[in-house]
C-alpha cells in the first residue's frame, strides 16, 4: 500500500519525508504519468519528488537516475510488444493470420500498457538510452515489414502497396489510439483490437 493511502479510511495522508513509501513499479508509473504530463527533458529529479511526496534521496533509495526511470519505463513498453511479437510468430504459419495477431496484440499492448507507450511514441533520439529504444522500434517494424512482405507474396495481401509504406501506415493508425483512448471510456479494448484489424486486413487484402 502506498504511504499516501490511510489503510482506516482511504483518505489521502502525507508521505512520510525522506522515507521510501512507493515500490519500485508505484514509482515508475508515477514518473511515466509525470514525463507524459510534462515532457521527459522538463521533469527533473526534484519534480518526481515533489509529485511522489519524498525528498530526493527517498526517490534514489528506489532508482539511482531520472535515465534509469526512462530506460525503465521505455523497456516496459518495448518488451511487451516483441514479447508479443514472438508470441504471434510462433502462434500460426499463415502470413495472414499471424499480421492479424500481431494487430491485435499490439492494440492490446498499446491499451494495457497506454502512459508506456505514449512515452515511447515522444522519444526523439535526445540521448544514448532514447537512441537505444528508437532502434529497437526500428527492428521491431523491420519484423513486421518482412511478415507483410510474407503475406504479399503468399498472394494474401495486396502487392500495389510497398511492405514498408503498409508498416508505417497501419501502425500510425494503431499509434494514434494513444491520442484519443481512455481507459475509463466506453470503447472496449478486444472490440478495438479487432476493429483495427478489419479495417487494415479488409483494406490491404487481395481482390
Amino acid at each position: 500500500m502506498s504511504a499516501l493511502t490511510s489503510p482506516a479510511n482511504g483518505e489521502p495522508t502525507p508521505a512520510r519525508r525522506g522515507r521510501p513509501g512507493y515500490d519500485r513499479d508505484q514509482v515508475l508509473a508515477v514518473a511515466v504519468a509525470l514525463f507524459n504530463e510534462q515532457g521527459y527533458d522538463a521533469t527533473s529529479v526534484a519534480d518526481l519528488a515533489s509529485r511522489l511526496g519524498l525528498t530526493k534521496s527517498a526517490l534514489y533509495h528506489h532508482f539511482d537516475s531520472k535515465e534509469q526511470l526512462l530506460a525503465l519505463a521505455l523497456d516496459e513498453a518495448l518488451g511487451e510488444l516483441e514479447g508479443m511479437l514472438d508470441a504471434s510468430d510462433a502462434a500460426a504459419d499463415d502470413p495472414a493470420e499471424r499480421l492479424g495477431a500481431v494487430l491485435r496484440g499490439a492494440v492490446r499492448v498499446l491499451v494495457d500498457k497506454l502512459p508506456y507507450v505514449t512515452l515511447l511514441l515522444r522519444v526523439r533520439g535526445n540521448s544514448d538510452v532514447e537512441r537505444a529504444a528508437l532502434e529497437r522500434r526500428r527492428a521491431f517494424d523491420h519484423r513486421v515489414t518482412a511478415l507483410v512482405v510474407e503475406a504479399q507474396r503468399a498472394g494474401q495481401v495486396r502487392t500495389d502497396v510497398d511492405g514498408a509504406v503498409a508498416t508505417r501506415l497501419l501502425f500510425g493508425m494503431v499509434n494514434s489510439i494513444v491520442e484519443w483512448y481512455r481507459p475509463a471510456g466506453p470503447v472496449d479494448r478486444e472490440r478495438l483490437a479487432q476493429d483495427v484489424v478489419t479495417v487494415v486486413l479488409d483494406g490491404m487484402r487481395t481482390r
